[in-house]
């Protein structure tokens, strides 16, 4: 569970699962996704705590790749280049941002949130990605995608995949391993980090995240029932199938 509740009120709202994923036997969940409410605006939150580290990719969240040179997608922690975080995109907006910061904390749970709109008339507005909060704003990659590009990431017809970026035949791009709690996707909404976390004496924790617009392909992954992993408490029913994934994860 993360935060554990304490004495005096400190945590108002307690992740109780999270999901163990194992890179060495594909584990993931994934579903193929429906029409969305807006292919251009979408939010992905999570409570990440990484497992292994190494000279390769290890993605948490991504949609259907074709190893010819097909449409795909990642979100996660590239290993290749110093365990940087990246969101990715091609060739469906042609999205490609690389942080300079890197991510090697193995001992606790990091909220990520990206944020993308590709409606935005400044380009810098499109894609943000922030990290326990706080904005991240150096990024050695910042590939910007078109004005009003549709996503990949909320494409009709597309496999949406959690613990993985879809290919397990290529080894470049490994199923993520570690855990992940609280995974939320709004579809068609825009929203701050604050929406699923919030500050409390200055430490960033999670926050209830009542009130979220999920929209048609929108999901939340409690990972409350380990004999249904892949179970979406949205409201939506947009379930996931699980793979390589048992009562023990």
């Amino acid at each position: 569970a993360i935060p554990v509740a304490s004495a005096g009120g400190f945590y108002d709202h307690q992740i109780e699962q999270s999901c163990r994923f194992d890179s060495s036997s594909t584990s993931n969940l994934s579903r193929t996704l429906g029409t969305p409410s807006n292919s251009d605006i979408m939010t992905i939150s999570a409570w990440i705590k990484r497992g292994k580290l190494g000279s390769t990719h290890y993605k948490w969240a991504g949609f259907g790749y074709s190893s010819g040179g097909g449409d795909f997608g990642m979100i996660g922690f590239n290993g290749s280049t110093a365990d940087i975080f990246e969101v990715y995109d091609y060739p469906s907006s042609s999205l490609n941002y690389k942080t300079t910061q890197v991510f090697r904390d193995t001992g606790g749970f990091t909220h990520f949130v990206v944020r993308l709109d590709t409606t935005q008339s400044t380009a810098g507005d499109r894609v943000r990605v922030y990290v326990n909060g706080t904005e991240v704003t150096n990024f050695g990659t910042e590939t910007n995608p078109s004005q009003n590009a549709d996503l990949g990431f909320n494409t009709s017809g597309r496999t949406f995949y959690v613990g993985s970026a879809g290919d397990t035949s290529n080894s470049a791009y490994q199923p993520y391993d570690g855990y992940i709690a609280e995974f939320i996707m709004a579809d068609g909404q825009s929203y701050a980090p604050t929406q699923f976390g919030q500050s409390t004496r200055g430490v960033w924790l999670p926050k209830n995240p009542s009130g979220t617009v999920f929209g048609n392909n929108g999901f939340h992954l409690k990972f409350e029932n380990a004999s249904d992993l892949g179970n979406d408490s949205s409201g939506n029913n947009n379930d996931f199938t699980a793979t390589n994934l048992g009562a023990d994860h």
